[in-house]
């Protein structure tokens, strides 16, 4: 649901959290003064954040990709054992692993060039490769630039639904829909290969927005990206298995299907559950830096666990702060999470926030349910976030 644009306010809708159905929800309403309050405040964290990088920081990383290098090595040397069943699948989940682990920790976080800072060639945000289907050049176009600095605007954030699913009751509805379950499915299944088919903008090409030459660059890009990939996992190291080759191809086959089922669920728990705001064109143009963490904090969502569960997340468990600052060293994230939330807190912003099955079955519930019509789902009354744009006269 939309807010509608006043002439010096936007309304920024939230859903209510009312218990009584019959209870006309309140608004928040953020002063001018207060949203460019709020604003100082976030950036005054961050610099607080950068002026502490350095040698931990740089260990930290270091140890991460040591982590993720050991687990490749005794994954890939495990599956020399298919004749010993537990050995193989532990191997398989090693790889599986290493692959989460250099597709979130490190990957997703060195291209967002959150260790540029170390001006080390191995963690230049410019130059790095993860890996994944998906080239780096194209990923760094589709997420850096266009969802986070569009985040969930309709008709400008492609993450919305990746230009497959229906994700927001402001899409509007046609029969395409009803498999929404469906895609998203295979959408979990293949998320690497999603991933790299995003930047495409498939279905602007179907509809004629876009020409098959415009899109030749990517596509060679993707070829040659894919190629290697395929050929990394499926062909040298089946090959260098011997007599193994097939155990090894399907070892590989589940490592990859493991890293694309938690890859896919961490993304779509901190950008769909249930809470979670989208914006129109007209809400967001020509917007303040307070104003864009405003809508930071209510376009996104926190999932609750363990430190652990927050690395093989690549932090992104913390999902609003990484919106809010996502050039910064992401396990930086969970000590600036309650001063975040303090924030939210004090501007009485909402802070969505809960654990892993409570977001990801919310998330699968509005996939279920986004598949039909509004009209036959029905809509909870929402409350808005009354941002002042224009400071009032005294």
């Amino acid at each position: 649901m939309f807010g509608i644009p006043l002439p010096s306010l936007s309304l920024l809708p939230f859903m209510s959290t009312s218990d009584s159905p019959h209870e006309q929800p309140v608004p928040t309403t953020l002063s001018y003064e207060q949203v460019q309050e709020l604003g100082r405040e976030l950036d005054e964290m961050r610099a607080r954040t950068v002026a502490k990088l350095g040698s931990e920081d740089r260990e930290y990383i270091y140890k991460v990709i040591k982590a993720q290098r050991g687990l490749e090595i005794t994954g890939r040397a495990l599956m020399y054992l298919p004749f010993l069943p537990p050995a193989w699948l532990a191997g398989v989940g090693a790889l599986g692993l290493s692959k989460i682990l250099d597709n979130m920790e490190i990957g997703h976080n060195v291209m967002h060039g959150q260790y540029d800072w170390m001006r080390e060639p191995e963690f230049n945000s410019q130059v790095f490769e993860w890996d994944t289907v998906c080239p780096a050049d194209q990923w760094k176009h589709s997420h850096n630039y266009m969802h986070h600095t569009f985040t969930n605007i309709v008709g400008k954030d492609r993450d919305i639904g990746y230009s497959l699913l229906r994700m927001d009751e402001g899409q509007k509805w046609n029969p395409y829909y009803l498999g929404n379950p469906v895609y998203a499915f295979f959408l979990m299944l293949l998320f690497e290969w999603g991933v790299m088919l995003h930047d495409l903008e498939i279905e602007n090409v179907v509809q004629g927005k876009r020409k098959w030459h415009d899109v030749q660059p990517l596509l060679a890009g993707m070829w040659r990206k894919a190629g290697k990939q395929v050929l990394k996992d499926y062909l040298i190291f089946p090959a260098l298995s011997g007599p193994f080759f097939a155990s090894t191809v399907v070892g590989n086959v589940g490592a990859n299907l493991m890293r694309n089922l938690w890859t896919y669920s961490i993304i779509f728990c901190g950008h769909f559950p249930t809470g979670v705001q989208t914006f129109t064109e007209d809400e967001t143009s020509d917007e303040s830096q307070g104003e864009w963490y405003v809508r930071q904090m209510l376009g996104s969502a926190n999932i609750e666990g363990s430190p652990l569960f927050h690395i093989m997340s690549g932090n992104l468990s913390h999902q609003i702060e990484h919106h809010l600052f996502p050039d910064l060293p992401a396990h930086r994230y969970p000590e600036l999470a309650p001063e975040v939330e303090a924030l939210c807190e004090k501007y009485g912003l909402p802070y969505n926030s809960g654990g892993f099955f409570n977001q990801i079955g919310s998330v699968w519930g509005k996939i279920f349910k986004l598949a039909l019509p509004n009209s036959l789902t029905g809509s909870k009354p929402a409350v808005g976030v009354i941002v002042e744009r224009k400071k009032v006269a005294a």
